[in-house]
């Protein structure tokens, strides 16, 4: 019953048009800013859109351990699937990902996250989602890492990536992570025919594949297996 409800409302407004499909993939150029750590696990928490695609993306990244989908922005008490939708919350679907930096590091995250997971010019929506739940933003851990997200978007704004479209993507420092219901865990590798998911999430796992050979993980780190 509640997955059938998350078809109906939120992330899943679904009108039947290959017109709100995926956006296309945008090359870009790696971060300047990435600096070497002598960690052996790390934790990023983004926002792009509905987590459904985003965490279906980092799961595939080799390097990732885990990747949960869940609410940032916003406090306990309204961090629920059917509250954030109201778009009044404070909260942005957000995905928490753990991570091996000697794998792969923040920055490799946040070119992956620019690129194939969500695009970033768009402001307070992705495809066919609209509201501030859905905005791009990064909840930087730390001040470290508020530095280099930093240091790539004024990477990429000085370079063009996107032409003349503006990056709208904010970051966003000490805010609690609240991981979503069970029903929106590994969305994407449960329901892959789901017509939301066929045409807005499955091109950015196919892109990443494309774009990212070398990080590609056919294998997905999947929540309901402890990952």
């Amino acid at each position: 019953m509640l997955a059938s409800l998350a078809l109906v409302a939120g992330c899943a407004v679904w009108f039947g048009k290959h017109s709100f499909a995926a956006e296309a993939a945008v090359v870009i150029p790696a971060p300047t800013t990435d600096p070497a750590t002598n960690d052996t696990s790390a934790t990023a928490v983004i926002a792009g859109g509905c987590f459904w695609g985003v965490q279906g993306v980092f799961q595939h990244v080799k390097g990732v351990t885990s990747a949960v989908s869940g609410y940032a922005g916003g406090d306990e008490s309204t961090a629920h699937y059917e509250t954030v939708g109201s778009g009044r919350t404070g909260h942005a679907e957000s995905v928490r990902i753990s991570y091996d930096p000697r794998q792969i590091s923040y920055a490799r995250l946040l070119q992956i996250y620019f690129s194939v997971a969500h695009d970033p010019t768009q402001l307070n929506r992705q495809g066919p989602d609209t509201g501030t739940q859905y905005r791009s933003t990064i909840f930087a851990q730390n001040v470290e890492q508020a530095r280099i997200a930093q240091a790539y978007i004024a990477q990429l704004t000085q370079a063009k990536t996107f032409g003349n479209r503006p990056i709208v993507t904010t970051i966003e420092l000490q805010k609690r992570f609240y991981p979503a219901e069970a029903y929106h865990q590994d969305y994407l590798t449960l329901h892959p025919d789901q017509p939301y998911i066929a045409y807005n999430d499955l091109p950015k796992v196919e892109n990443l594949k494309k774009l990212f050979a070398d990080r590609y993980s056919p294998r997905p780190v999947l929540v309901k297996n402890g990952a």
